[in-house]
């Protein structure tokens, strides 16, 4: 039973997710109150994701040390300035800027093991950027923040710290640690029966965060269109850019599947739980926007990347 849940909202992922935000916006107030639950689902969502990960992912940076440091910098600094770029030269408005710098600075998505897997890339890798990633995001989110708020926006970087550390780190390092002590054995055991409540958390979270920005959608505008045009721009170019790059500085085409999906995938969800915890509303609309495309995309590029592979003969 549990089993068919998971596998149906999976396939249908691409569809539930703007019917959750839909309903969100909908209700209102009324969805608004339960914000305090966000932090809460997103520590399950993330301990739920770590059942699968070990310690022994880490071994892969020895073999693989190029791929990881590409894909932090390109993560971090790369995407980032660009949306920063992009966001400044069309809005007028320090808040856009901030949600759009904040929606791609952070972590990368642990979604993007399902597309590794069925495009046949480098898992091992990618399950080592994940947790190497999502293990940083408390030193490299807070500086990020700290750069592109400036003076718009005080940001309290103790408190964001120790968020992280409670939704991210201490999650994480749980799942990590349950999967190491039983020798996998709690993936099935636990992480199967969890998998299903862990993507209606999912669901739950951009619920909650659609009602948070409801009140934009009251006055639906020509802005609203722009912000949801430039989201999608930089969903396809975190792509676009990521294949090319792999090509000419990683070679191996399994190594660069995966470098291509943790580039092109993000933890949106911790990106939403910190635009509505510590930024105006208005941060929160193009983080959640990008819960609209994120795997829309992932699957359309899954397509390009098996045509690439076919090119590269692998």
């Amino acid at each position: 039973m549990l089993e068919r849940l998971n596998g149906f909202i999976q396939k249908w992922i691409a569809v539930i997710t703007p019917m959750s935000l839909a309903v969100g916006v909908m209700l209102g107030d009324f969805g608004a109150q339960f914000l305090f639950l966000i932090t809460f689902l997103f520590a399950f969502m993330t301990f739920t994701g770590a059942l699968g990960m070990d310690f022994k992912d880490f071994k892969t940076v020895l073999h693989h040390p190029a791929a990881i440091v590409i894909t932090l910098v390109f993560l971090h600094i790369l995407m980032p300035v660009w949306a920063w770029l992009l966001a400044s030269a069309i809005f007028d408005d320090p808040l856009y800027t901030i949600g759009f710098t904040l929606a791609v600075a952070v972590p990368t998505g642990v979604t993007s093991v399902i597309w590794v897997s069925v495009t046949r890339g480098n898992l091992p890798i990618t399950l080592s950027i994940i947790l190497i990633d999502t293990l940083l995001a408390p030193i490299i989110l807070p500086l990020v923040l700290s750069i592109i708020s400036g003076e718009a926006v005080a940001v309290d970087n103790r408190e964001l710290i120790m968020g992280l550390i409670w939704m991210i780190v201490l999650p994480t390092l749980l799942g990590v640690i349950l999967n190491h002590l039983t020798g996998g054995r709690v993936r099935e055991t636990l992480g199967r029966p969890l998998a299903p409540f862990s993507k209606m958390s999912l669901m739950l979270i951009i619920m909650i965060n659609g009602s948070v920005i409801s009140p934009y959608f009251y006055d639906f505008s020509g802005e609203i269109i722009g912000v949801l045009l430039l989201v999608l721009f930089i969903t396809i170019s975190g792509y676009a850019f990521a294949l090319p790059v792999g090509h000419y500085l990683l070679k191996d085409p399994g190594v660069i599947t995966a470098f291509t999906f943790n580039a092109g995938m993000r933890n949106i969800s911790v990106g939403v739980v910190i635009a509505t915890a510590y930024f105006p509303a208005k941060v929160a609309m193009p983080v959640v926007f990008c819960m609209l495309f994120q795997q829309v995309m992932a699957s359309l590029f899954s397509k390009v990347i098996e045509r690439y592979q076919a090119r590269v003969g692998y």
